[in-house]
């Protein structure tokens, strides 16, 4: 594997149960919050404008700062302090939302404004997203990783059950203004657990502990690059896209690395698009349609927008609870978890057809769970294989180049489907996406035969 011998006894030390602990509770706080302002956000805008070009402005802003800014996150993570760079966009977001809480309250918000305020928390998870990726494997022995990552997204998907439901009770009982102040709240909680971990001492990254080509590579750009870099900007930025480069070129010469990135991107432009219309699609195909389930009866908007978040968590909730219960028994090698992410991606295709097809709202919830479980299968391993079969020194600029293209692969969807989703029925917009995606499970299935390269 490509951790070295000399650092693993250290993050296997006593303790590293207490910094994970701290770290997913502060990552669960900090997402439960984000999660409640941006379900918030999005409905207001779906039920405001209700068209395709609303939503395609709303994920442009929402999603392609942080693909553009993580290019610079990936190497940052690398080369600076993970901790701060995961608290610092944090306090940054709480920041910005407390200005939008203000504008609502005084009645100077806008759409625009709204674009803005996801400009800046998109641009500040390009920061956090890598950084956090990385630092898991600084204070996670490297056998624990597949279920901490599991654990991980056990603790995304409950955020995603709790969230929708408490921003759907809020937004009946106080103004927008209020609800964003939540997710100031809960990141200064989530900054508070992260502060308090302490970083094992030769978990620090040491470019003299690695000695793959590429990662000689990387020490000559940083010998060269970091005398000029602090007075220069233009130095910064050609170091950044140098390292960038370093690590495409390091990725793609590996099949399980090239794999899980480009299977992760191409699903976000496939299927991942699409499915950010599935508000669109609640609203349009099923406005007018109520169910009475006993125990809970979908009249409203609100309610079915609701509903169709907390089917996608619930299901990612179980397919998490089944990866972290099983998962580190079934996918011990890295082949297996490449096999998994192929059967992941699979299932995510052909449960996004099923929510076009579906005409009966029950139906329809129900493959929304299945569309959960299936994104499940897919992310834990995914990140095992980045962060198991990288070079330490390299795990932040691969983070980085997955964020990069998977984030970048949704926007560029967006601009495919959202127009389409004006002009034809919604429904076909889902069958095209599911079916596209189906031969990206069998690229990855491919690439998870090919021999991996030995690290030195």
């Amino acid at each position: 594997m490509s951790q070295s011998s000399v650092e693993e006894p250290t993050v296997s030390e006593t303790g590293w149960m207490r910094r994970a602990a701290l770290l997913l509770a502060g990552q669960a706080f900090s997402l439960l919050g984000s999660s409640v302002v941006q379900f918030a956000i999005w409905w207001w805008i779906v039920l405001q404008a209700r068209t395709g070009s609303a939503m395609l402005l709303a994920t442009l802003f929402g999603v392609l700062p942080q693909s553009l800014v993580s290019i610079f996150g990936g190497p940052m993570a690398d080369r600076y302090n993970r901790k701060a760079l995961i608290i610092l966009p944090d306090l940054i977001i709480a920041g910005v939302t407390v200005l939008l809480s203000v504008s609502f309250a005084l009645d100077w918000a806008s759409l625009s404004l709204i674009f803005v305020v996801l400009l800046i928390r998109s641009a500040g998870g390009g920061i956090q997203q890598p950084a956090v990726q990385s630092f898991i494997p600084d204070v996670v022995p490297e056998s624990k990783l597949l279920r901490v990552n599991a654990i991980f997204g056990v603790i995304d998907s409950a955020n995603r059950i709790a969230a929708p439901a408490l921003a759907a009770v809020l937004v009946n009982l106080v103004p927008l203004w209020a609800i964003l102040l939540v997710d100031v709240t809960t990141a200064v909680i989530g900054v508070s657990f992260v502060a308090m971990i302490r970083v094992p001492h030769m978990a620090a990254r040491n470019s003299t502990a690695v000695q793959s080509s590429a990662v000689s590579e990387v020490a000559v750009h940083a010998e060269v690059a970091e005398a000029s870099a602090a007075a220069n900007p233009i130095a910064v930025l050609r170091r950044t896209f140098a390292d960038l480069k370093v690590g495409l070129t390091y990725a793609m010469r590996h099949p399980y690395l090239k794999g899980v990135i480009l299977g992760d991107a191409l699903t976000c432009l496939m299927s991942v698009a699409p499915m950010n219309l599935t508000l669109l699609l609640m609203t349009r195909e099923f406005e007018g349609i109520d169910l009475n389930l006993g125990f809970i009866n979908l009249t409203t908007a609100s309610d079915k927008l609701a509903a169709n978040e907390l089917g996608l968590s619930v299901g990612m909730l179980l397919g998490g609870a089944i990866m972290s219960a099983i998962g580190p028994k079934l996918l011990r090698r890295s082949v297996a978890q490449m096999v998994a992410v192929a059967f992941g991606i699979a299932m995510v295709g052909v449960t996004v057809i099923g929510l076009g097809i579906s005409r009966n709202l029950l139906l329809y919830l129900a493959v929304d769970v299945l569309n959960g479980i299936a994104s499940a299968v897919c992310v834990g391993p995914m990140r095992t294989v980045m962060q198991t079969e990288s070079d330490e020194s390299m795990v932040g600029r691969v983070f980085g180049l997955d964020t990069m293209l998977s984030t970048l692969g949704m926007p560029l969807g967006m601009l495919i489907f959202a127009p389409l989703a004006d002009v034809i029925p919604i429904a076909w917009v889902f069958i095209a996406g599911g079916l596209l995606t189906l031969p990206v499970a069998w690229y990855v299935l491919v690439l998870s035969r090919k021999d991996v390269p030995v690290h030195a």
